[in-house]
């Protein structure tokens, strides 16, 4: 699910950056800083929200026998973070006879042979190695199908979430059409 969150960031500045526009690079730093990460308690911050005319910039504060100067930044920013009972629509990066993986932007999520129909039965005699059925409809998770996928639990790490689904739930599955 994703969220608006008000998140602190704290960035240490050189002496030689002290110049009128030293927040344009500030901002930047910030940016290069906390976008595309994750953290354990909020998720993965997907963007920053505010520009430079929003920023909260504390007062710097210079780090002795150092030299570096510390800036506190607040800042809004759009987090993703899963849930255990939540929907979502990924698209499959790897399958292997224990199951497969499948993308959800930044989050990757295990689904076991388990929590796979039974009606669908890994080939790895195809090329490439896929989960397949023998019916009319012919169902086929292969490296880049579009699936629906509840998840079924998460586990949040320091810089990192982990994440298992299942596709035996209703309207999970291959998602077909557009």
């Amino acid at each position: 699910m994703f969220f608006i969150k008000k998140l602190h960031h704290t960035i240490q500045l050189h002496p030689a950056f002290f110049t009128q526009n030293f927040e344009t690079y500030l901002t930047e730093k910030l940016y290069k800083d906390v976008e595309g990460t994750c953290t354990g308690r909020f998720g993965y911050v997907i963007a920053v929200l505010d520009t430079n005319e929003t920023l909260e910039i504390s007062q710097g504060k210079v780090i002795p026998s150092v030299g570096l100067a510390e800036f506190e930044v607040a800042y809004r920013a759009i987090v993703f973070k899963p849930f255990k009972g939540e929907v979502v629509d990924g698209v499959v990066s790897q399958v292997n006879k224990m199951g497969f993986f499948a993308d959800v932007g930044p989050l990757q999520i295990f689904v076991s042979s388990h929590l796979i129909p039974q009606d669908l039965k890994f080939d790895p005699a195809k090329n490439p190695p896929c989960y397949a059925n023998n019916s009319e409809d012919s169902v086929i998770i292969e490296k880049g199908t579009h699936v629906r996928i509840k998840i079924v639990g998460t586990r949040f790490d320091a810089t990192d979430i982990f994440a298992i689904g299942t596709i035996k739930d209703d309207f999970c599955g291959v998602v077909t059409g557009s």
